[in-house]
């Protein structure tokens, strides 16, 4: 019964998930299958009751993969062959062994591949680090990379020596990675040093896993926990982290909310923390989106706590933090344009690897967007590009902020013939899966491709390359193909 249930959730994933076929008739009349995966005779049989229908399977199956890698290398063949002779094949070598990089730190584990001539080839690496020894500067080209260095540079971390005005501490994940500029130029307007957890980690992330109620929720809100208990640690004994129903209005969209997991996980912190008891832990319920209003409601936050604080004052202050939030936006904005215009003077490809503010986060995103770099491929941020677009018709209630900007980028890329969307996808995101469908659906119409990767606590890139590979073979297959037509 185990068996079953194994091999009829394997096939229901892959069509409902995968495929997310509607129905039998989206696969076709005619259906041959191939993998490794269907010469296992339970999930042949499973996925031939899922669509009712009998299908194909080769006696190949499970080669078919190496034949279509055969038939590739095959139309793309060099001038001179690099295979080695039936001589050297009769005595051939090769060792492998693991090891551990520790020239950065990813800390990333490494299969070492040993041949004749003490040649290499190393596996696992998200960096051509331990390649060549050094790291090939590809910073410029990606807006990830920026993000990060302009954020971290804004705050000290919490373990940072106190500069002598009154501390605030905040968690640096989810939406933090969007407001911190705003909440810097707020507090420091008024006269706080804003501190900040530092960089998320494993080890971090480990810290605060005692107190995640939930194992279902996303991974960016299991780091909270590590986050705050950062700040515990370093002493803090003041932790803004508000409720945010709100986000600021882009124009985008039908509405303009945070998700439920953004807006209320103080809430959640709150009630699962034990020791943000004994320090003062500041959750209330802001919304930066009514600008003329916030003022007064912050100026009633903080007296609460710091009754020497006086409304002229926050409304100072709230004017500086909406001047360096825009500062900000702007300044990715032209980041974006910068990166755009450079890569195409050079031919290089550009992936829009679209997510949320917080996919920045290095532990979140595993390195992927150095990953993608690697390929000699230039990276944007989706908030780079939508505000090209204006609002416009979906196929789904359109009312969260981040989510209107993925569309709106979407719709921009559609356009663009040099661009290509990856989207970043936590496990335990339930809104994303009405998101990926929508914009899957905008980029197929016009042509383009679609990719996903999901990601979670697991660090294995090795699914991560195939797919972005897989990514660039099928582009580099359709400007064949537009090539053959045009000739």
């Amino acid at each position: 019964a185990i068996s079953a249930g194994l091999s009829v959730s394997v096939v229901k994933n892959a069509l409902y998930k995968d495929i997310r076929a509607h129905s039998p008739d989206d696969l076709g009349e005619h259906i041959v299958v191939q993998g490794g995966t269907f010469l296992n005779d339970a999930i042949l049989r499973s996925f031939e009751q899922e669509i009712g229908r009998n299908v194909t399977r080769p006696a190949i199956s499970g080669l078919m993969g190496a034949y279509g890698a055969a038939l590739h290398a095959k139309d793309n063949r060099p001038a001179n062959t690099t295979l080695i002779g039936p001589d050297v094949l009769a005595h051939f070598q090769h060792t492998v062994k693991s090891a551990r990089c520790g020239l950065c730190e990813n800390h990333c584990r490494l299969t070492v591949h040993t041949f004749p001539g003490r040649r290499r080839y190393i596996a696992g690496n998200r960096c051509d680090r331990p390649t060549t020894g050094k790291a090939q500067d590809l910073s410029e080209l990606n807006l990830y990379a920026y993000k990060r260095e302009r954020l971290t540079s804004l705050c000290p971390t919490a373990d940072a020596k106190p500069d002598g005005r009154p501390r605030i501490g905040m968690p640096m994940g989810l939406n933090v990675y969007e407001m911190l500029p705003f909440w810097h130029a707020f507090f420091d307007r008024l006269g706080f040093e804003l501190v900040t957890s530092p960089l998320s980690s494993r080890k971090l992330y480990v810290s605060g896993q005692a107190t995640i109620p939930s194992d279902t929720v996303c991974f960016p809100a299991k780091l909270m926990h590590g986050h705050v208990q950062a700040l515990l640690d370093a002493g803090v004994d003041t932790i803004f982290y508000p409720c945010m129903s709100y986000n600021f209005d882009e124009k985008l969209g039908d509405n303009h909310y945070n998700c439920p997991v953004v807006a209320y996980y103080p809430e959640v912190l709150g009630a699962n923390m034990p020791r943000l008891s004994g320090v003062t832990f500041i959750k209330d319920y802001v919304g930066v989106h009514r600008r003329h209003d916030f003022p007064r409601k912050m100026t009633e936050v903080l007296q609460k706590h710091f009754p020497q604080v006086k409304l002229r004052d926050v409304r100072a202050a709230s004017d500086a933090a909406y001047a360096a939030y825009d500062a900000y936006m702007r300044d990715v904005r032209e980041r974006g344009e910068r990166i755009v215009r450079r890569a195409r003077a050079e031919g290089r490809p550009i992936v829009v690897l679209a997510g949320r503010p917080y996919h920045v986060d290095p532990e979140i995103n595993h390195g992927i967007d150095r990953l993608i770099a690697g390929f000699g491929v230039a990276v944007v941020t989706e908030d780079a590009l939508s505000h090209y677009m204006k609002k416009a018709p979906t196929g789904v209630l359109n009312q969260w902020t981040y989510h209107a900007r993925l569309y709106a980028a979407a719709r921009y890329i559609a356009g663009q013939p040099d661009m290509n969307l990856v989207q970043l996808v936590s496990f335990g995101c339930g809104v994303d899966a009405i998101t990926t469908d929508e914009v899957r659906e905008i980029l197929e119409g016009e042509g383009k491709i679609y990719t996903q990767i999901k990601i979670d606590e697991i660090t294995n890139l090795g699914a991560v390359k195939i797919r972005l590979r897989s990514l660039f073979a099928a582009i580099e297959q359709q400007e064949l193909a537009k090539g053959r037509k045009d000739a």
